[in-house]
């Protein structure tokens, strides 16, 4: 276990209490009809992007995927654009045309969440590329899922990262069930064990446990910061809904979900935390506080305007006179 202070725990604990509100705010307006799209919940893995977030700067990269909210919100993104941004509106972070699938901020670094599976992985290596040739002390996290792993996209860009030892950490969230396909079904080898074809560490670490991911997450990122590579970091979580907002789950047992909610990693962190002295009281106010920070952040993001549909077209098409390859 990581040696760190509860008072610098506490902050990660709120991290992961706002992902799990904002998700479940957002899961309410979905079944409520109010908002378009899919949804993908990511409540049950909220201990992976914090851990990892932890030990990245405002100016690293993180590329994401279709359940990316928690990803987005540990990297420091604002929940009321973030709500505006699912309700259509031109006051979320991409006008209201990426929705929950594409939300980007490049101020940030998040170069984007993408409906793609496994698209993001030779993303983040042309991230990790572009740091290495400018020599910064940048580095670039991918997040993906364990469907994303027998992609052809995962196979490059995590053997581009290796050759070229680029500053970048593949976080894959193996939540066992990719859409609807059971892990051990898909392949005959565990995920960290593929890290050893590209001549990488693969590391595999119990992803609801905010510090296993905080201590793995911080030795790959340390070591992408060193020039030393890329590493593979395989989070073993599951997520507590089907594979997007709706879906029965009738390919799982309600017994495997339960058991796995048994091990919700944001009760360990508050007990872990009660342990090491905080009150509480503290907790529970800063849980209430949470509660009501997604509430308004929800109403303020319906409050923006809808795009106007002549603007569709917009950033569609070349403005005229730009030169064509």
């Amino acid at each position: 276990m990581a040696t760190i202070k509860a008072d610098k725990v506490l902050p990660l604990y709120r991290d992961m209490l706002r992902i799990r509100g904002f998700e479940g705010k957002a899961t309410k307006l979905y079944e409520q009809g109010v908002l378009p799209g899919f949804l993908h919940s990511s409540v049950g893995q909220e201990a992976v992007p914090v851990g990892v977030s932890a030990h990245l700067n405002k100016d690293d990269y993180i590329t994401s995927n279709h359940r990316g909210h928690g990803h987005v919100l540990a990297k420091g993104m604002d929940p009321v654009r973030m709500f505006a941004e699912l309700y259509a509106r031109t006051t979320g972070y991409n006008r209201g045309r990426g929705g929950s699938m594409h939300i980007m901020d490049f101020s940030l670094g998040i170069v984007g969440a993408n409906g793609i599976v496994g698209a993001g992985v030779p993303i983040a290596a042309g991230a990790g590329l572009s740091f290495q040739v400018r020599q910064t002390q940048q580095v670039a996290v991918s997040y993906f899922g364990d469907g994303a792993v027998n992609s052809g996209a995962f196979h490059e860009g995590m053997n581009l990262a290796a050759i070229w030892s680029l500053p970048v950490v593949f976080v894959c969230e193996n939540n066992f069930y990719a859409e609807s396909v059971p892990q051990a079904y898909a392949s005959r080898v565990g995920i960290a064990e593929r890290a050893a074809a590209y001549g990488i560490p693969g590391v595999m670490v119990d992803g609801n446990d905010l510090f296993a991911v905080y201590d793995a997450a911080k030795t790959a990122i340390e070591r992408a910061r060193a020039g030393e590579g890329p590493t593979l970091l395989e989070c073993q979580t599951f997520r507590w809904s089907g594979h997007f907002v709706g879906d029965p789950g009738v390919y799982r047992s309600k017994e495997e979900v339960e058991e796995w909610k048994l091990k919700d990693p944001v009760p360990r962190v508050r007990t872990w935390l009660e342990s090491h002295g905080v009150k509480a009281g503290e907790l529970d106010a800063l849980e209430a506080e949470v509660v009501q920070e997604m509430d308004s952040a929800a109403e303020r993001g319906a409050e923006g305007p809808k795009p106007d549909p002549s603007t569709a077209t917009q950033d569609v098409y070349a403005p005229e006179g730009v030169a064509q390859a």
